[in-house]
């Protein structure tokens, strides 16, 4: 999850409308920005609007045709694995905010607490032990 995350409501648009929208106020935000991995739903015209608009390679991940049941997608383990951190956080497991930049907000703190914890981790250095 980026910090400084984009929200921004749009009813009953397709994926592909709201993409339009959001990865430009992403890329001027985040202004090294060059890939975005989306799932099938972002196919069509985007990958091309996003690559000549903004500079941005759009990469579609997606199941394989031949494939029956369950498959492992890749780059899949990388958002689930960043959800699974942020719902560490007990506030948000639920949806409790009525206001998306309060969810935002909560968002941000989760993702601060996780990044100065292991920051802090990192850099705490082994108390030498005397010898008695």
């Amino acid at each position: 999850m980026p910090t400084g995350s984009e929200t921004r409501p749009i009813a009953r648009g397709a994926d592909g409308d709201a993409a339009r929208v959001l990865l430009p106020a992403a890329k001027s935000r985040f202004g090294r920005l060059a890939r975005v991995w989306a799932d099938g739903g972002y196919t069509g015209h985007l990958v091309d609007w996003s690559s000549a608009q903004l500079g941005v390679a759009l990469d579609i991940v997606r199941r394989s045709d031949d494939a029956r049941g369950f498959q492992v997608l890749p780059r899949r383990r990388v958002v689930e694995r960043s959800v699974a951190w942020c719902l560490r956080t007990r506030r948000l497991v639920r949806d409790y905010e009525r206001r998306t930049d309060t969810s935002e907000a909560v968002a941000l703190w989760s993702m601060t607490m996780l990044m100065s914890r292991r920051l802090a981790a990192r850099h705490r250095c082994p108390v030498p032990v005397r010898a008695a």
